[in-house]
């Protein structure tokens, strides 16, 4: 189980290495975009739908590990209440389950949306890009995310010792 763990964490990183590729793919286009811009009155044209396509790349290639590592915004108004009884390992197992499950309503329609936009044959304004590729990108994130929270939840619950020191 533990060759498995480790197995899956050298693969979180491809996700990670995928949204800083779109990251700085976005800084490159947006700083030639200016320079034109300004110096030959000659923007990049597709700038607005590549950016479009960037951010989705980026914010869906990272939510399994930030929704699994703990590493998103949250409020901490009922922790202390939870550590007193030393409840925390349990409060986080149970909404990583409840989160991935939650999960699951978003990526049918998702999915749904994508099948939608591939049979009407739907692309980009200036680049042709059939938007069917983003959606299903952006639907297999969400996707992971779910299976990755629930599957972490439950070790949480049933196996703290398996996600390291900084999950328990």
């Amino acid at each position: 189980m533990r060759s498995l763990l480790h197995a899956v964490r050298k693969l979180d990183r491809i996700p990670i290495l995928v949204a800083c590729a779109a990251l700085f793919a976005l800084m490159a286009m947006t700083f030639f975009d200016v320079i034109l811009r300004s110096t030959f009155n000659a923007p990049i044209e597709a700038a607005t739908e590549l950016t479009r396509i960037f951010v989705a790349v980026m914010v869906f290639a990272v939510l399994p590990h930030v929704s699994v590592g703990n590493h998103h915004i949250s409020v901490d108004l009922t922790d202390g209440l939870f550590r007193r009884y030393r409840l925390e390992r349990v409060r986080d197992g149970v909404i990583l389950i409840a989160s991935g499950v939650m999960l699951i309503w978003p990526v049918q329609r998702i999915v749904v949306l994508a099948e939608r936009t591939r049979s009407y044959g739907d692309v980009t304004e200036y680049l042709a890009i059939p938007q069917f590729y983003i959606m299903w990108f952006i639907a297999i994130g969400t996707g992971i995310a779910a299976a990755s929270m629930v599957i972490a939840g439950v070790l949480k619950l049933a196996a703290p010792h398996l996600l390291g020191d900084d999950a328990q």
